[in-house]
């Protein structure tokens, strides 16, 4: 990632952290929405802009390229044991997951049967796993990077494909697909890179999307599940009709 894209990131946190939601800052700024959309989407900030952005988070240039260089220390990937430690727990690997979506503590005991007392404790947990640094008054701060992945072929990939994505793709009859697209084809390696290329890109706008909406209320946002995948497959009904050599 770019130092201006860690930057982008490292200011999109700290507006969600104030509850400053693009509109707001396009307010601020007299700026149209749409402008502020763009500037952080392209990662196009003048200085000029980056200061007044600083302004209203109380903040210097100073402050904001710091704390943008303790971001990059964030975790990218748990150890087995820490993921194995998740997994122990279903209330643990749940307050996780929430904390990943930037849910506060009071979402989180409203919304599920967790008291406060135990979510203190499961968060504290959290924090012994160095995947979110708790502060004062039960607010916390996130210690896993945006570009977080799982061990390849470890506890939560196995327990992902175990357990998540089998019935991911059984659905209850009450349950509707938003987008469902299976695609196959014959392609050279070229293309497959291309095509893997953009898949990852759309993985990180899904990613960004999901830390900017997280300044809304729980109200205004909805559990999605997205799934992508690639690899050389034919399915066997095919693969059996194979002229034998």
């Amino acid at each position: 990632m770019s130092q201006i894209a860690q930057v982008s990131q490292t200011l999109k946190q700290l507006l969600r952290q104030h509850q400053i939601t693009y509109k707001i800052l396009a307010e601020k700024l007299e700026m149209s929405e749409a402008n502020v959309k763009r500037i952080f989407s392209a990662n196009s900030f003048t200085l000029e802009k980056l200061e007044s952005i600083c302004h209203l988070l109380d903040l210097t240039l100073t402050d904001l390229f710091a704390l943008t260089e303790k971001q990059t220390e964030q975790l990218t990937q748990l150890t087995v044991d820490q993921e194995k430690e998740l997994l122990s727990d279903p209330k643990l690997l749940l307050v996780a997951v929430c904390v990943r979506d930037a849910w506060t503590f009071d979402e989180i005991i409203e919304h599920y049967d967790i008291d406060q007392f135990e979510c203190i404790q499961l968060m504290a947990r959290l924090d012994k796993l160095k995947v979110i640094d708790m502060l004062p008054n039960n607010q916390y701060k996130l210690l896993i990077a945006q570009d977080f992945r799982w061990i390849p072929q470890g506890p939560l990939e196995q327990f992902m494909e175990q357990e998540v994505m089998v019935k991911f793709m059984a659905p209850n009859q009450d349950e509707q697909w938003a987008f469902r697209f299976y695609l196959r084809g014959r392609y050279s390696q070229t293309s497959v890179d291309i095509i893997q290329r953009k898949l990852n890109q759309l993985t990180k706008e899904a990613a960004e999307l999901n830390e900017e909406d997280a300044s809304l209320p729980l109200s205004k946002r909805r559990h999605m599940g997205l799934l992508m995948a690639m690899r050389p497959w034919e399915p066997s009904l095919f693969e059996n009709m194979k002229r034998k050599h």
